[in-house]
Formats: C-alpha cells, structure tokens, sequence
C-alpha cells in the first residue's frame, strides 16, 4: 500500500496503517534521535514520545504526502524537550557508545565520530538533518524554525568545521 493511502488510514484511526508507517521509518528516526542525544535510551525515549504523539495527532495532518516532514518535526522537538529536561548537559566524552549501534547503522569512522563531537548542538542537529535524515535546508528551516538561508550557512560552516578538524 503507498504511503499517502497509509496515512489517510492512519488518520482515521487504523492502528495497523501508522504501524506500517513507523516500520517504514523506524530506523530512520531512531538514527536522528541516537545522533542528536547520544544515548540510546535517550534516543529510545525520544522515537516512543514522537511516536505517541504522532499517533495522537496524526488526525490534524493536512497533506498525507507531508507525512515524513511532520514526523521528523514531531521528532524533533521531542529531542528539544528532552534535552531541556536534563538536568546537566552531558559531555560528548562518550562518543564511544556509537561503537555500539548496529553494523548497518554505525556508518561513522572514529575520526568522524571525533569531528562530529566539535559541533555545537543546534549545528550537529542541521548536519543530521542534511546527511541522515536527507532534507534540504528549506525543509531543514522549516523544522527548525530558523530561514533557510541560515540553515545552508550554519550547514556550511559545521562541515567546514568538521572538515578543519579531519585535517
């Protein structure tokens, strides 16, 4: 079944049409959330909050081909709350525990791993929204809240950043 026919199932309340959406972006959300928290419970939490509130809301989704861009904002600013929860924002010393994703999913070298650590949140956050999750900076802006033109400067400047650091 395609994914708009999905959607509009879904939001009609057919629990087996949103299981087939998230099974079809599980990985991916789960991915962002992993990057941008950097604990996999965090990113567990993270995926489970945007994953109920998707199923909650999904009635108010106007365009079923915005399905992925909703959700992905949905997982955003799930990621956003959690961190403001925490008490102490944790040091990214840790990084070593992208070593423990699965084969398929742990496409960074250590060298990466080290540069990526470099960025700031709000800039790691852009970058993943770019390379793991695909959007370009106009839909990035959108997620964000911030204009598209910032979004491709900090973009630029996080992987220049990075790009410093590798050499």
């Amino acid at each position: 079944m395609d994914e708009k026919m999905l959607v509009m199932r879904a939001a009609g309340g057919d629990r087996e049409a949103f299981a087939a959406l998230y099974t079809r972006y599980k990985d991916d959300l789960y991915r962002y959330a992993y990057f941008q928290l950097g604990h996999p419970e965090d990113a567990r939490d993270a995926v489970s909050s945007c994953i109920v509130a998707a199923f909650e809301s999904i009635y108010t989704l106007r365009a079923a081909a915005a399905f992925k861009n909703w959700i992905f904002r949905i997982l955003y600013r799930c990621c956003c709350k959690l961190m403001a929860q925490q008490s102490a924002q944790r040091h990214r010393a840790d990084i070593e525990e992208l070593d423990h994703l699965p084969a398929e999913n742990n496409t960074l070298s250590p060298e990466l791993k080290e540069a990526f650590s470099v960025l700031s949140s709000e800039d790691r956050n852009i970058v993943l929204l770019s390379v793991i999750a695909g959007y370009n900076s106009s839909e990035i802006a959108v997620i964000t809240g911030l204009k598209a033109t910032t979004v491709r400067s900090r973009l630029s400047r996080a992987l220049a950043k990075m790009k410093q650091f590798l050499e």
